[in-house]
């Protein structure tokens, strides 16, 4: 098979597509022909070796796929070969051949493209869980998803609007302010402003009739995280998905206390490990949702396998609108 192999951490132009042996399904798992891999940012942390989770090396990077099972292992009960897949995984999704746990691989509705269920893997989960599990989230609150034209920001917009919330749209750039409007965003907050620190909550109170956000959905970190901590209400929730801006903020806890104010994280892949069934709860949810048209992934790029470092390339430069997905014919 082929597959992009890590032998030494680095940046992505410094890795190749190789050839290696074909995996063999061990217990409980399947084998799955790759069609269609989701490119995610921790891919590359993955690639230059500063993510949590760092298997022994050579190995390859990636996190979400979807394609055709080609065989299962033993005690495999809920997939068969031949079934329409998608995976989300440790590692190994940059490949044409892919192991997955039975737990962690779901049946494609027959409305999904592969493309599509690539790029709704991890990033529709995140953003799912970051607004129900970790949020709270009840129908009617206010909602404000900063880096709302990523992969996971679209995908919270999207879910956000679809289960009746207020949007609110974090964005630094017009043209992808454009981009969460089209994907359900009521509102607009300037993440470039100057004094984000005041202006920030002042464009939400200003939008919002004088009031704070219930809930905030942050996968940036930063100095736009220290502002949308003072942009929400009392007894308002903040959810930390990442770091994607460079700096890890520091909370005080006095702030929380005179605010009446919470603050969570979201490590998705710990849900995958210790709640297998709720992650299937989950996405039968997500699918429900695709299948009536409420949600629609964004693909700005279907590359084939070979461009990966140019996929990864866009993440790094911080320009990516919704997914990059790379393909295997």
């Amino acid at each position: 098979m082929k597959a992009v192999l890590i032998r030494e951490f680095g940046e992505p132009a410094s890795l190749r597509v190789e050839e290696v042996p074909d995996p063999i399904c061990g217990d409980g798992e399947i084998l799955i022909e790759v069609k269609a891999i989701g490119v995610n940012f921790p891919d590359l942390l993955v690639i230059q070796g500063k993510y949590q989770v760092l298997p022994p090396r050579p190995f390859s990077p990636g996190k979400d796929v979807a394609g055709i099972v080609r065989a299962v292992g033993v005690n495999v009960s809920t997939i068969k070969a031949g079934d329409r897949v998608m995976a989300q995984l440790e590692f190994g999704a940059y490949a044409s051949l892919a192991l997955a746990a039975q737990q962690s691989c779901h049946v494609l509705p027959e409305s999904m493209s592969f493309t599509d269920a690539a790029a709704m893997g991890l990033a529709y989960q995140t953003a799912y869980f970051a607004l129900l599990d970790r949020g709270g989230f009840t129908s009617g609150e206010a909602v404000l998803v900063n880096g709302a034209a990523g992969g996971i920001g679209l995908a919270a917009v999207q879910i956000a609007r679809s289960l009746g919330a207020t949007v609110f749209a974090g964005v630094n750039d017009p043209a992808h302010a454009e981009l969460a409007r089209q994907y359900g965003a009521q509102h607009i907050v300037d993440l470039d402003a100057s004094n984000l620190r005041d202006s920030l909550r002042d464009q939400v109170y200003a939008l919002n009739n004088g009031k704070g956000v219930d809930i905030v959905l942050d996968p940036l970190g930063g100095d736009v995280f220290d502002a949308s901590l003072r942009a929400l209400t009392w007894c308002g929730r903040a959810v930390v998905i990442g770091f994607a801006a460079g700096r890890i903020p520091e909370i005080k806890a006095n702030y929380l206390l005179l605010k009446n104010i919470a603050v969570s994280g979201l490590q998705w892949s710990d849900y995958r490990e210790r709640r297998p069934e709720r992650v299937e709860q989950v996405q039968q949810e997500l699918f429900r949702l695709y299948s009536m048209g409420a949600l629609k992934p964004h693909v700005a790029q279907a590359l084939p396998l070979a461009q990966f470092a140019d996929a990864l390339a866009v993440l790094q430069k911080g320009k990516s609108v919704g997914k990059q997905v790379l393909i295997i014919d």
